[in-house]
């Protein structure tokens, strides 16, 4: 039997999620729950050739082979699976429940 996720909260940074998520959004995250289609992730992306790249939220729109294939809102910002193929699933991190209301935003 599974244990209860992990609840956090995740930050986002760049525009690669606009206009569903955008720069400084906190977004409520469960850590340890199965990837879901159709759900917003946070996901690591593969290293790039100047090293690694930044934990990201994408879409996940299907299962790829032995991964997910991971999309972004913005096609002009950011890193998809267009660019460097489907996610494996260890790398699917999160799944996103909610973006907090700007109101519980930190000051």
């Amino acid at each position: 039997m599974r244990g209860l996720p992990r609840i956090g909260v995740a930050v986002v940074r760049g525009r690669s999620m606009e206009p569903t998520y955008a720069e400084g959004d906190r977004l409520l995250v469960a850590y340890g729950v199965r990837p879901a289609p159709g759900r917003a992730h946070v996901i690591r992306l593969p290293d790039g050739p100047d090293g690694p790249r930044p934990i990201a939220v994408k879409w996940l729109t299907r299962r790829e082979g032995d991964g997910w294939w991971a999309e972004r809102d913005n096609p002009a910002e950011g890193i998809d699976s267009w660019l460097v193929g489907a996610i494996p699933e260890h790398d699917v991190l999160a799944r996103v429940l909610l973006r907090l209301p700007r109101s519980l935003r930190a000051r």
